[in-house]
């Protein structure tokens, strides 16, 4: 089972270093100059300026901009892809000596801290398997802390079926709510739609929750 996980970790990995190496950010599907809802949520946590964030997935989104212009001092943000943390890092310059850069699988990653806050606009939706979404939720409840919040963006049932030629697991608010429930209140939840480079549409569930 360790060899199969890991087996499956490098092809995950490898599939998204060809993303990012052919792919400029502009041109994802993923791309939000301003990721509005994401910033909306972490200012509605209220959490300090000096709390530990982790962003998960965040490849090279421009979330981590905008905290550090926020004024946001503790900052982690992990990805699969080291060819997307290369070019976040390039695009923040000296700034990126401010932020903690992880690469690794979510589902196997580890840590010695624990996180005030954890924000996945990314990730979640591409977990298809019950294996996998199991490790995810044991993460979540391993490294955020006790009061700590969960904000998730994930594709919608009236979202698209695949992103980046992969197919993912469409989410509505209900069933975001069941596999963080017990341990996690739903503080908040929406739907919006965001418009692609391309202009295609692509419509979202975020909610954010509190760890009990």
């Amino acid at each position: 089972m360790i060899e199969s996980n890991i087996e499956a970790s490098e092809i995950k990995r490898d599939y998204w270093e060809n993303i990012y190496q052919n792919r400029s950010l502009i041109e994802s599907g993923w791309y939000q100059p301003i990721p509005e809802s994401s910033l909306h949520l972490i200012a509605a946590s209220n959490i300090s300026k000096k709390a530990r964030i982790i962003d998960v997935g965040g490849g090279d989104s421009l979330l981590v901009d905008h905290l550090l212009s926020t004024g946001y001092e503790d900052i982690t943000v992990l990805d699969i892809s080291a060819k997307a943390i290369e070019k976040a890092k390039k695009r923040l310059g000296a700034e990126a000596e401010l932020v903690t850069w992880i690469c690794a699988d979510i589902t196997s990653f580890e840590i010695k801290e624990t996180f005030d806050l954890w924000h996945d606009r990314a990730c979640l939706h591409f977990l298809t398997s019950a294996n996998d979404l199991k490790l995810y939720q044991q993460k979540v409840m391993q490294y955020l802390s006790p009061g700590g919040e969960l904000i998730i963006g994930a594709f919608s049932k009236i979202g698209p079926e695949k992103c980046s030629g992969l197919p993912i697991h469409q989410y509505d608010q209900a069933e975001l709510k069941e596999l963080f429930s017990g341990e996690f209140e739903c503080i908040e939840n929406f739907e919006s739609v965001h418009i692609t480079p391309s202009k295609a549409t692509q419509n979202y569930v975020f909610c954010r929750f509190k760890k009990n």
